[in-house]
């Protein structure tokens, strides 16, 4: 199995990009968002570890990003609760799909958190500025704030990766740069 990770700024539309490879996604902010939602021992840690910001279950994404501003150490806390929960879901996702020949793994934090191997196939999602902030204005700009400052400058990741995809939020344009970058991949594999 080869796995190709997509890795890119935040509003780049690496999840969309993801899907167009046409094998297995395992998307790291789906994974959060469902353990916010449906996990109980989730909840019970991080209401232990934050009492004064998280209010009721679910989970509100809000009260995690007051906490974080409030008091930026409280990052670490979530992430220590929250990223193993991701890794086991990520490590049950790759089990699950041992046999296919790619599986896509969308992790925001790949590089932050040390998960990439040293065999996978990196692709950047590389898109312009004001594309990504048209993206963004749709969003909670809180959220993509707090999340940008504990991520790695775009230029390093940028560097790391194998492979470039130019992203202008055209369907047909980005499908294309998928297919043609699969050929290469698939020729190299």
């Amino acid at each position: 199995m080869i796995r190709i990770a997509i890795v890119g700024d935040i509003g780049a539309g690496k999840s969309y990009i993801a899907k167009q490879f046409g094998y297995p996604v395992f998307n790291a902010d789906i994974e959060v968002v469902k353990l916010y939602n449906k996990s109980k021992k989730c909840y019970n840690k991080l209401k232990k570890a934050l009492p004064d910001y998280i209010a009721s279950f679910p989970i509100k994404k809000n009260e995690l990003v007051r906490a974080i501003f409030e008091k930026p150490n409280n990052l670490k806390k979530i992430s220590k609760i929250v990223h193993p929960e991701v890794r086991n879901r990520m490590n049950s996702f790759i089990k699950k799909n041992k046999h296919k020949k790619f599986i896509i793994l969308d992790i925001p934090l790949l590089f932050e958190n040390k998960i990439n191997k040293k065999n996978d196939i990196i692709i950047f999602i590389d898109a312009k500025k004001k594309d990504i902030n048209k993206v963004l204005k749709k969003r909670n700009q809180i959220n993509s704030q707090v999340l940008k400052k504990f991520q790695l400058p775009v230029e390093i990741k940028k560097k790391r990766a194998d492979f470039i995809i130019k992203n202008n939020f055209k369907s047909n344009f980005v499908k294309k740069n998928v297919k043609r970058l699969m050929e290469k991949i698939k020729y190299y594999a």
